[in-house]
């Protein structure tokens, strides 16, 4: 089982590591230093970038099964 919850930690930190990126470019794009930021702040937006990626993997996930079943989505 410790095989299974170090895979799950390692899913984990790949994806707050990405979302941590798509903060900082955010925060550039905003014209914002990051110091600007508390870490509350910070964190808040770590988090949305954490949920827009979660969001998209399912997503990618359901049509992935729509194409494996064979049902067209834009046709």
């Amino acid at each position: 089982m410790k095989y299974f919850s170090d895979i799950k930690d390692k899913y984990r930190q790949v994806i707050r590591d990405k979302a941590i990126e798509k903060a900082e470019v955010r925060i550039i794009l905003c014209d914002r230093d990051l110091s600007e930021f508390t870490e509350e702040e910070l964190e808040i937006v770590v988090q949305e970038e954490e949920r827009k990626i979660y969001s998209a993997i399912k997503e990618k996930g359901v049509l992935a099964v729509l194409a494996v079943l064979g049902i067209g989505v834009f046709g």
